[in-house]
């Protein structure tokens, strides 16, 4: 069976069920802790002549992109940071331009916090370099990287990422339109790499919902 077709399949899927694992958005549970999404594993290890068993989670993998003024982006940028990722293209003629307006509401809110980051990947980096992202920043009002990253880089490396590690759509797709199949998720990263939340940034609840977690993860 065609690859591509299954990765149709699977991919949503996935994210599907990490969507659902998310808190709803409701006054009772506003408040609780959020969850560790993706999957996890126990490890069973020996310490003082003990056995010890851990639970590991999933976390993001090592990658390294580069951002709209030509500098290096990876792990070691975020690390100790919370930080919100998303996938776009700059010529995305359906959900990009909701999703920025958005996200834009995320960058005001929380761009004056030291250890808060946003990473948005291009799925078209060859359309997308580093001078293009940073008109298109620009033009939407980051006047600086400060806080807010827009990343590009090997295509298939952000296509990896994306659907292994941020378990969400991100490929190359003909029949949709731009070129493109990505989901309009947000989703909210720990300091050690974990994701805590996914959320449909094309809808302002959710968004809402997003911008009362993060302090969640930044007060620790």
């Amino acid at each position: 069976m065609n690859t591509s077709f299954l990765n149709k399949i699977f991919i949503p899927a996935l994210a599907l069920l990490v969507w659902n694992c998310s808190p709803k958005n409701s006054q009772e549970n506003s408040n609780l802790p959020l969850p560790i999404l993706g999957n996890r594993h126990v490890e069973e290890f020996e310490k003082d002549g003990k056995k010890v068993q851990d639970t590991v989670y999933h976390k993001i993998a090592e990658f390294s992109f580069t951002n709209q003024e030509g500098k290096e982006i990876n792990n070691l940028s975020v690390k100790d940071k919370v930080y919100v990722a998303d996938f776009f293209f700059t010529s995305c003629p359906t959900i990009c331009p909701i999703m920025k307006t958005q996200m834009l509401r995320v960058y005001e809110k929380f761009k004056d916090q030291q250890d808060f980051l946003i990473l948005s990947h291009t799925l078209d980096p060859t359309h997308d370099t580093p001078e293009l992202l940073k008109d298109f920043a620009s033009k939407i009002g980051v006047e600086n990287d400060k806080t807010w990253h827009f990343l590009t880089g090997d295509q298939e490396k952000i296509f990896e990422i994306g659907q292994t590690s941020y378990m969400t759509t991100a490929m190359s797709d003909q029949a949709e339109p731009g070129g493109y199949l990505h989901s309009g998720a947000f989703i909210l990263v720990d300091q050690n790499g974990h994701i805590r939340g996914v959320y449909d940034g094309t809808k302002e609840d959710q968004v809402n919902r997003l911008m009362n977690d993060i302090p969640k993860l930044l007060q620790k």
